[in-house]
C-alpha cells in the first residue's frame, strides 16, 4: 500500500478516506492515533490488522462534539455530564454503556464503549469533516512505544495504512486517563494526566484505581482470562527493542546504581542509553517518555537503565504505569 503523508492544508483528503473505509494516522493532544469509522466493523478490522492488535483490546471512540455521545450510549449520569463540562476537550476517556450500534469489533466484544473528544483542532476538524465518529487507538505497530511525532508514525505504519496526518508533536505525549463510568463507582482503568484527585474534585465522590493496574497478567478471581475494558490494561505495551530495567528508590542511590550498571554494561560491550527525569518533572515526563524510547532504539541500544519516578503523585503514577509495561515488569531496587 502506497500512503500518503498529507499536511493540515490536506485534512479534507484525510477525512475523506475515513469516510470511505480506510485509515488514517492524525496526531491529538495525548499521543497520534490511527483512526477508523468507529460504526463501519469492515473498517475498525483493518485497525486491528494495520497495527498487529488482538481483536478483544478495546477502541476508543474520538467525537467531534460533546453532544456526538449520544450516537455512542443510551443515556448519561449526572457525573458523566459534570465530567464532560469539566474535562472535555481533554485527555479524560469515559467507559460507558454503549448503543447497540456500536459494533462489537470497537468495543473488544463489551457492553460498554470508551468515548473521548479530543483537545486538539486537527483531530475535531478530521472528525468534523469525516462525518463519523472516530475509532483510534494509537498510531503504532501494537506493543511498541506510543508514537507522539509525525516520524514515529511514519517508521511503524508507512505502507501500511492510507495515510498519515502531518501535525505537531502531541502536547501531553501519554494516553488519555480512561474512566469507568459505567458502574456505580467511578474506576480508572487507564492513569492519565488528568488524575483521580481531579475526577474527585469535580464530581465530589470517590473515584477508585482498578486493581488490574498493579499487577503485570491480571486474572479474575475465578481464574478466568482477563477481558480488558481499556486499552494497555491486558497486553504487553510500550516496549522499546532494547531491554529495559527499572531503577527504584532513594533518589541519590537510584542515580549511583545507574551509573554502576550503565559502567559494568559497558564494559561487557553493551550500548546502554538512561532515562533519569528531575525528581518532580512529572508534566515533562508524561511529555517525553515515549519520545526518548523511540530515540533510544533509533540509537539501537542494547539495554535502557530508567529511574522510577514517584508513583504517589497522580501523573508519576501515570507515567510510571508505562514505564513498568515498557520493562516488562522488570524492577530493581535499590
Amino acid at each position: 500500500m502506497n500512503t500518503k503523508i498529507l499536511t493540515e492544508e490536506k485534512i479534507k483528503e484525510a477525512a475523506a478516506i475515513i469516510k470511505n473505509g480506510g485509515l488514517v494516522a492524525f496526531p491529538t493532544e495525548t499521543v497520534y492515533g490511527l483512526g477508523a469509522n468507529a460504526l463501519d466493523p469492515e473498517a475498525v478490522g483493518k485497525v486491528y490488522e494495520a497495527k498487529g492488535r488482538p481483536s478483544d483490546n478495546p477502541m476508543i471512540v474520538h467525537i467531534a462534539r460533546a453532544s456526538d455521545i449520544g450516537q455512542l450510549t443510551p443515556r448519561l449520569s449526572p457525573d458523566i455530564v459534570t465530567l464532560i463540562e469539566n474535562f472535555w476537550p481533554g485527555p479524560l476517556t469515559l467507559v460507558v454503556k454503549r448503543k447497540k450500534g456500536v459494533p462489537d469489533r470497537t468495543t473488544g466484544g463489551l457492553d460498554t464503549v470508551g468515548v473521548r473528544m479530543p483537545d486538539s483542532q486537527l483531530a475535531l476538524e478530521l472528525i468534523e469533516w469525516a462525518g463519523c465518529p472516530i475509532a483510534a487507538p494509537s498510531a503504532n505497530l501494537s506493543g511498541k512505544p506510543s508514537p507522539t511525532r509525525a516520524e514515529d508514525v511514519i517508521e511503524d505504519l508507512d505502507g501500511k495504512v492510507e495515510a498519515i496526518l502531518k501535525g505537531p508533536d502531541c502536547r501531553v505525549g501519554i494516553e488519555s486517563t480512561v474512566l469507568d463510568v459505567s458502574g456505580e463507582t467511578p474506576t480508572i482503568l487507564r492513569p492519565g494526566i488528568i488524575t483521580p484527585e481531579n475526577i474527585e474534585a469535580a464530581i465530589g465522590k470517590k473515584v477508585v484505581v482498578d486493581p488490574a493496574l498493579y499487577v503485570n497478567r491480571p486474572r479474575d478471581v475465578s481464574g478466568e482470562e482477563f477481558k480488558p475494558k481499556s486499552p494497555g490494561m491486558k497486553y504487553k505495551h510500550y516496549a522499546p527493542k532494547a531491554d529495559m530495567t527499572v531503577i527504584e528508590g532513594n533518589r541519590d542511590k537510584v542515580q549511583a546504581e545507574i551509573e554502576r550498571l550503565k559502567a559494568l554494561n559497558e564494559r561487557l560491550g553493551n550500548k546502554v542509553g538512561v532515562i533519569l527525569f528531575e525528581e518532580k518533572a512529572f508534566i515533562e515526563a508524561a511529555h517525553d517518555f515515549f519520545a526518548k524510547l523511540r530515540d533510544l532504539d533509533r540509537q539501537e541500544v542494547d539495554l535502557i537503565l530508567a529511574g522510577a519516578l514517584s508513583d504517589t503523585d497522580g501523573v508519576g503514577f501515570a507515567v510510571m504505569n508505562r514505564m513498568l509495561k515498557s520493562a516488562g515488569y522488570n524492577i530493581v531496587k535499590v
